[in-house]
Protein backbone atom coordinates (compact mmCIF):
# COMPACT_ATOMS: atom_id res chain seq x y z
CA UNK A 1 0.00 0.00 0.00
CA UNK A 2 1.14 3.53 -0.71
CA UNK A 3 1.23 6.58 1.53
CA UNK A 4 -1.24 8.30 -0.83
CA UNK A 5 -3.72 5.40 -0.55
CA UNK A 6 -3.59 5.61 3.23
CA UNK A 7 -3.98 9.36 3.14
CA UNK A 8 -7.15 9.07 1.03
CA UNK A 9 -8.48 6.22 3.18
CA UNK A 10 -8.21 8.19 6.44
CA UNK A 11 -9.66 11.29 4.79
CA UNK A 12 -12.63 9.31 3.45
CA UNK A 13 -13.24 7.79 6.86
CA UNK A 14 -13.92 11.33 8.12
CA UNK A 15 -15.76 12.65 5.02
CA UNK A 16 -18.11 9.99 3.67
CA UNK A 17 -19.26 11.97 0.63
CA UNK A 18 -16.78 11.19 -2.17
CA UNK A 19 -17.77 14.34 -4.08
CA UNK A 20 -17.01 16.57 -1.09
CA UNK A 21 -13.70 14.85 -0.44
CA UNK A 22 -12.73 15.17 -4.09
CA UNK A 23 -13.09 18.94 -3.83
CA UNK A 24 -11.07 19.09 -0.59
CA UNK A 25 -8.22 17.00 -1.98
CA UNK A 26 -8.40 18.51 -5.47
CA UNK A 27 -8.82 15.03 -6.94
CA UNK A 28 -11.41 13.46 -9.21
CA UNK A 29 -14.02 11.13 -7.68
CA UNK A 30 -12.73 8.32 -9.90
CA UNK A 31 -9.17 8.82 -8.56
CA UNK A 32 -10.46 8.45 -5.00
CA UNK A 33 -12.49 5.35 -5.91
CA UNK A 34 -9.51 3.74 -7.67
CA UNK A 35 -7.26 4.46 -4.68
CA UNK A 36 -9.71 2.84 -2.23
CA UNK A 37 -10.22 -0.18 -4.51
CA UNK A 38 -6.43 -0.61 -4.77
CA UNK A 39 -6.05 -0.51 -0.99
CA UNK A 40 -8.91 -2.97 -0.48
CA UNK A 41 -7.42 -5.32 -3.06
CA UNK A 42 -4.06 -5.30 -1.25
CA UNK A 43 -5.79 -6.01 2.08
CA UNK A 44 -8.12 -8.58 0.58
CA UNK A 45 -11.26 -7.08 2.12
CA UNK A 46 -13.78 -4.30 1.59
CA UNK A 47 -13.32 -1.44 4.04
CA UNK A 48 -16.45 0.61 3.25
CA UNK A 49 -20.18 0.00 2.91
CA UNK A 50 -22.03 2.07 0.32
CA UNK A 51 -25.07 3.75 1.89
CA UNK A 52 -26.85 5.94 -0.64
CA UNK A 53 -24.24 8.39 -1.91
CA UNK A 54 -22.01 7.81 1.09
CA UNK A 55 -19.12 5.43 1.77
CA UNK A 56 -19.24 4.39 5.42
CA UNK A 57 -16.47 2.47 7.20
CA UNK A 58 -17.55 -1.10 7.90
CA UNK A 59 -16.32 -3.27 10.80
CA UNK A 60 -13.09 -4.26 9.04
CA UNK A 61 -12.50 -0.69 7.94
CA UNK A 62 -12.86 0.53 11.52
CA UNK A 63 -10.46 -2.17 12.70
CA UNK A 64 -7.91 -1.26 10.04
CA UNK A 65 -8.12 2.45 10.87
CA UNK A 66 -7.79 1.93 14.63
CA UNK A 67 -4.84 -0.43 14.27
CA UNK A 68 -2.89 1.62 11.72
CA UNK A 69 -3.67 5.30 12.29
CA UNK A 70 -0.95 5.92 14.92
CA UNK A 71 1.72 4.53 12.59
CA UNK A 72 0.35 6.65 9.76
CA UNK A 73 0.65 9.81 11.87
CA UNK A 74 4.24 8.95 12.81
CA UNK A 75 5.06 8.33 9.17
CA UNK A 76 3.49 11.63 8.20
CA UNK A 77 5.53 13.48 10.84
CA UNK A 78 8.70 11.83 9.59
CA UNK A 79 7.84 12.82 6.03
CA UNK A 80 7.24 16.43 7.05
CA UNK A 81 10.48 16.52 9.04
CA UNK A 82 12.41 15.07 6.13
CA UNK A 83 11.02 17.69 3.76
CA UNK A 84 11.71 20.49 6.23
CA UNK A 85 15.23 19.52 7.23
CA UNK A 86 17.43 17.23 5.15
CA UNK A 87 20.06 17.31 7.91
CA UNK A 88 18.61 14.37 9.77
CA UNK A 89 19.33 10.66 9.97
CA UNK A 90 22.12 8.45 11.26
CA UNK A 91 25.83 8.40 10.47
CA UNK A 92 28.34 5.68 11.28
CA UNK A 93 31.95 6.85 11.38
CA UNK A 94 35.32 5.53 12.51
CA UNK A 95 38.43 7.49 13.41
CA UNK A 96 41.96 6.39 14.14
CA UNK A 97 43.10 6.95 17.69
CA UNK A 98 44.66 10.41 17.54
CA UNK A 99 41.60 11.84 15.83
CA UNK A 100 39.11 9.56 17.56
CA UNK A 101 40.30 10.25 21.10
CA UNK A 102 41.27 13.92 20.89
CA UNK A 103 39.41 15.62 18.01
CA UNK A 104 36.32 13.66 16.99
CA UNK A 105 34.43 13.94 20.32
CA UNK A 106 34.36 17.74 19.97
CA UNK A 107 33.30 17.55 16.32
CA UNK A 108 30.44 15.15 17.03
CA UNK A 109 29.21 17.10 20.07
CA UNK A 110 29.17 20.44 18.25
CA UNK A 111 27.51 18.94 15.16
CA UNK A 112 24.73 17.40 17.24
CA UNK A 113 24.13 20.73 18.97
CA UNK A 114 23.59 22.28 15.56
CA UNK A 115 21.56 19.40 14.12
CA UNK A 116 19.58 17.69 16.93
CA UNK A 117 17.72 15.37 14.52
CA UNK A 118 20.96 13.54 13.70
CA UNK A 119 22.41 10.55 15.52
CA UNK A 120 26.08 9.61 15.10
CA UNK A 121 27.62 6.28 15.96
CA UNK A 122 31.39 6.54 16.38
CA UNK A 123 34.17 4.08 17.05
CA UNK A 124 37.93 4.26 17.32
CA UNK A 125 39.99 1.86 15.22
CA UNK A 126 43.43 1.73 13.67
CA UNK A 127 43.75 2.94 10.09
CA UNK A 128 43.87 -0.54 8.57
CA UNK A 129 40.60 -1.61 10.22
CA UNK A 130 38.88 1.61 9.15
CA UNK A 131 39.84 0.95 5.55
CA UNK A 132 38.34 -2.54 5.76
CA UNK A 133 35.12 -1.17 7.30
CA UNK A 134 34.70 1.27 4.42
CA UNK A 135 35.34 -1.40 1.79
CA UNK A 136 32.75 -3.63 3.49
CA UNK A 137 30.19 -0.80 3.64
CA UNK A 138 30.02 -0.87 7.45
CA UNK A 139 30.60 2.87 7.94
CA UNK A 140 29.99 6.10 6.00
CA UNK A 141 33.19 7.99 6.74
CA UNK A 142 36.65 7.34 8.11
CA UNK A 143 39.27 9.67 9.58
CA UNK A 144 42.83 8.38 9.52
CA UNK A 145 46.45 9.48 9.87
CA UNK A 146 47.94 7.53 6.99
CA UNK A 147 47.31 7.57 3.25
CA UNK A 148 46.30 3.96 2.68
CA UNK A 149 45.85 3.27 -1.03
CA UNK A 150 42.68 1.43 -1.98
CA UNK A 151 41.24 1.71 -5.48
CA UNK A 152 37.63 1.84 -4.29
CA UNK A 153 38.21 4.55 -1.65
CA UNK A 154 38.55 8.31 -1.99
CA UNK A 155 41.10 9.91 0.33
CA UNK A 156 41.27 13.68 0.95
CA UNK A 157 43.88 15.56 2.96
CA UNK A 158 42.18 17.63 5.64
CA UNK A 159 44.96 18.88 7.92
CA UNK A 160 48.45 18.50 9.34
CA UNK A 161 49.67 16.80 12.50
CA UNK A 162 53.07 17.05 14.20
CA UNK A 163 54.60 14.05 15.89
CA UNK A 164 57.17 14.75 18.59
CA UNK A 165 59.55 12.76 20.76
CA UNK A 166 58.43 12.74 24.40
CA UNK A 167 59.87 11.56 27.71
CA UNK A 168 59.41 12.12 31.44
CA UNK A 169 63.16 12.76 31.75
CA UNK A 170 63.46 16.55 31.99
CA UNK A 171 67.19 16.47 31.30
CA UNK A 172 66.46 15.41 27.72
CA UNK A 173 64.69 18.73 27.10
CA UNK A 174 67.85 20.76 27.73
CA UNK A 175 69.36 20.35 24.25
CA UNK A 176 68.80 18.92 20.76
CA UNK A 177 69.73 15.35 19.79
CA UNK A 178 70.41 13.27 16.74
CA UNK A 179 67.76 10.62 17.03
CA UNK A 180 70.24 7.72 17.23
CA UNK A 181 71.53 9.26 20.46
CA UNK A 182 68.21 8.26 22.00
CA UNK A 183 68.26 4.62 20.94
CA UNK A 184 69.52 3.47 24.34
CA UNK A 185 66.12 4.35 25.82
CA UNK A 186 63.13 2.01 26.08
CA UNK A 187 60.98 2.94 23.08
CA UNK A 188 57.20 2.60 23.18
CA UNK A 189 55.47 1.88 19.87
CA UNK A 190 51.81 1.63 18.85
CA UNK A 191 50.41 -1.67 17.59
CA UNK A 192 50.77 -2.85 13.99
CA UNK A 193 48.19 -1.20 11.72
CA UNK A 194 48.44 2.11 13.59
CA UNK A 195 48.91 5.19 11.41
CA UNK A 196 51.28 6.72 13.97
CA UNK A 197 53.46 3.60 14.03
CA UNK A 198 53.53 3.21 10.24
CA UNK A 199 54.43 6.86 9.69
CA UNK A 200 57.31 6.71 12.18
CA UNK A 201 58.62 3.45 10.75
CA UNK A 202 58.51 4.79 7.19
CA UNK A 203 60.55 7.84 8.21
CA UNK A 204 63.09 5.93 10.29
CA UNK A 205 63.56 2.90 8.07
CA UNK A 206 66.44 0.60 8.95
CA UNK A 207 67.63 2.95 11.72
CA UNK A 208 65.07 1.30 14.00
CA UNK A 209 67.11 -1.93 13.88
CA UNK A 210 69.49 -0.22 16.31
CA UNK A 211 66.85 0.02 19.05
CA UNK A 212 67.39 -2.83 21.51
CA UNK A 213 64.54 -2.26 23.94
CA UNK A 214 60.98 -1.55 22.82
CA UNK A 215 57.40 -2.13 23.98
CA UNK A 216 54.23 -2.25 21.89
CA UNK A 217 50.98 -0.80 23.30
CA UNK A 218 47.56 -0.32 21.73
CA UNK A 219 46.41 3.04 23.13
CA UNK A 220 47.82 6.48 23.81
CA UNK A 221 46.58 6.42 27.39
CA UNK A 222 48.58 3.25 28.13
CA UNK A 223 51.61 4.79 26.42
CA UNK A 224 51.33 7.92 28.57
CA UNK A 225 50.87 5.83 31.70
CA UNK A 226 54.14 4.03 31.02
CA UNK A 227 55.95 7.25 30.10
CA UNK A 228 54.92 8.79 33.41
CA UNK A 229 55.97 5.65 35.25
CA UNK A 230 59.62 5.50 34.18
CA UNK A 231 62.09 8.11 32.90
CA UNK A 232 63.88 5.54 30.75
CA UNK A 233 60.89 5.28 28.40
CA UNK A 234 60.44 7.42 25.30
CA UNK A 235 58.04 7.57 22.36
CA UNK A 236 57.06 9.38 19.18
CA UNK A 237 53.53 10.68 19.56
CA UNK A 238 51.19 13.35 18.20
CA UNK A 239 51.56 16.66 19.99
CA UNK A 240 47.76 16.74 20.28
CA UNK A 241 47.84 13.68 22.54
CA UNK A 242 50.24 15.13 25.11
CA UNK A 243 49.36 18.84 25.12
CA UNK A 244 48.06 18.74 28.68
CA UNK A 245 50.98 16.70 30.04
CA UNK A 246 53.44 19.11 28.40
CA UNK A 247 51.66 22.14 29.88
CA UNK A 248 51.66 20.59 33.36
CA UNK A 249 55.35 19.71 33.16
CA UNK A 250 54.67 15.98 33.51
CA UNK A 251 56.24 15.13 30.15
CA UNK A 252 58.85 16.93 28.07
CA UNK A 253 59.47 17.32 24.38
CA UNK A 254 62.85 16.06 23.17
CA UNK A 255 64.07 18.29 20.34
CA UNK A 256 65.78 16.65 17.36
CA UNK A 257 68.52 17.82 15.02
CA UNK A 258 67.69 17.83 11.31
CA UNK A 259 64.56 15.73 11.70
CA UNK A 260 60.86 16.46 12.05
CA UNK A 261 57.70 14.39 11.78
CA UNK A 262 54.86 16.18 10.00
CA UNK A 263 52.04 14.09 8.59
CA UNK A 264 48.62 14.57 7.04
CA UNK A 265 45.21 13.78 8.40
CA UNK A 266 42.84 12.21 5.87
CA UNK A 267 39.10 11.78 5.47
CA UNK A 268 38.21 8.67 3.47
CA UNK A 269 35.01 7.23 2.05
CA UNK A 270 33.89 4.73 -0.57
CA UNK A 271 33.85 6.02 -4.14
CA UNK A 272 30.29 4.70 -4.58
CA UNK A 273 28.95 6.32 -1.40
CA UNK A 274 25.76 8.27 -2.04
CA UNK A 275 26.58 11.74 -0.73
CA UNK A 276 23.31 12.95 0.73
CA UNK A 277 22.99 16.30 2.47
CA UNK A 278 23.76 14.86 5.91
CA UNK A 279 26.94 13.21 4.62
CA UNK A 280 28.11 16.37 2.86
CA UNK A 281 27.31 18.66 5.79
CA UNK A 282 29.13 16.48 8.33
CA UNK A 283 32.11 16.14 6.02
CA UNK A 284 32.30 19.93 5.57
CA UNK A 285 31.75 20.54 9.29
CA UNK A 286 34.51 18.08 10.25
CA UNK A 287 37.08 19.46 7.83
CA UNK A 288 36.63 22.94 9.33
CA UNK A 289 38.09 21.63 12.63
CA UNK A 290 41.38 20.71 10.99
CA UNK A 291 42.01 24.06 9.28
Amino acid sequence: MTFKELEIFYALSEESHVSNLAKKLNLSQSAISLSIKSLEKKLGENLFDRVGKKLILNERGIFFKNSSYAEYINLKKAQELFKKDKISGKLKISASRTIGDYIMPKIVFDFLQKYPNVSIETETQNSKNITEELLNGDISLGFIEADIPAKDLISEKIGLDELIIVSKDKTLSKRKYFIDELFDRVWIFREKGSGTREFFINIMGSLLDNIDNSIELSSFESIKTLLLHDKKTITCISRICVENELKRGELYEVKLKNLSFIRNFFIIYHKNKYQNRLFLEFKKFSISYFN
